[in-house]
């Protein structure tokens, strides 16, 4: 699938001096995500890994935990009137026996932070659906000047990102600071779906001994991802919001915004932070 960019003629205009040319721009399409057969949700995303997409979105909709419950993914033939299959559209399949949620118009719809449902609520979703507790797995102890380092990795490694400026990434390093994936997107939960979802194909869940870095600021919604799949330690190079504080706290997740060289705020989860002086 060559759709990651497209090419798009623009008029530049630098110190008055002005030119025709084509730019490169992030493509930007929607994707239909069916649940055995039936519509669940729409994203907008950037075509590529819509298979991995599709898997760590249902990661996050607590809908899958495990590579042994995904029977199949597939693009979905005919998705248009006259036939002809778009790309855009994917089914995917429980293994046998695997439960499958009441999928209606009212789907459990926590993972939006624009959702209507209030933070309690919200938090609760997330917590009594959470396959990993994070305070249950192995301790991860990370020193701030590794975390430093990371969002220069991460820069690092954004291909696209050098062609376009225009999209977002999520990336996931050990506690030593070795990257172990990196995905891009026009959505910032795209990428971090993508990361999630590379996991369970790859039979990795949980991700526990895992830093989940974003590019962006970190949302209820990035948080709670991270959460569903097991992940100890969530960075972002903005701010968090207050929802995403809360639910840090509530489930143990330790959460790091403003990470901008040397300086950050760690908002909850500081046991997991090799702090030399006293707070």
């Amino acid at each position: 699938m060559g759709r990651v960019t497209e090419r798009r003629r623009v008029i530049r205009i630098r110190d008055g001096a002005i030119t025709t040319r084509p730019d490169t721009l992030v493509a930007e399409e929607p994707l239909e995500i069916r649940l055995n057969g039936k519509p669940l949700a729409i994203t907008m995303r950037t075509p590529g890994d819509d298979f991995a997409l599709a898997a760590g979105f249902l990661v996050s909709e607590g809908v899958l935990g495990a590579a042994s419950e995904l029977q199949s993914i597939v693009y979905c033939a005919g998705a248009t009137a006259d036939g002809s299959n778009t790309y855009n559209v994917v089914d995917v399949r429980l293994t046998p026996g695997t439960p499958v949620p009441d999928i209606t118009l009212e789907r459990n719809v926590y993972t939006s932070s624009s959702c209507g449902l209030c933070g309690k609520a919200s938090l609760d979703a997330v917590r009594t659906t959470a396959r990993y507790p994070i305070d249950d797995t192995p301790p991860v102890r990370v020193e701030p000047a590794l975390l430093a380092a990371l969002p220069d990795r991460l820069r690092a490694a954004q291909r696209v990102f050098d062609r376009t400026g225009g999209l977002h990434a999520a990336a996931l390093f050990s506690p030593e600071g070795e990257l172990l994936d990196i995905r891009e997107d026009v959505g910032r939960h795209n990428a971090v779906d993508k990361l999630v979802g590379r996991a369970l194909q790859n039979d990795s869940l949980p991700l526990s001994q895992c830093i989940l870095l974003v590019s962006g600021r970190a949302s209820f919604e990035l948080a709670q991802k991270a959460v569903m799949a097991g992940i100890p330690v969530l960075a972002a190079v903005s701010a968090p919001s207050s929802l995403a504080v809360d639910l840090a706290a509530e489930t143990g997740l330790t959460l790091v915004g403003f990470l901008r060289g040397p300086n950050m705020n760690v908002y909850a989860g500081d046991e997991r932070i090799a702090l030399r002086t006293g707070v």
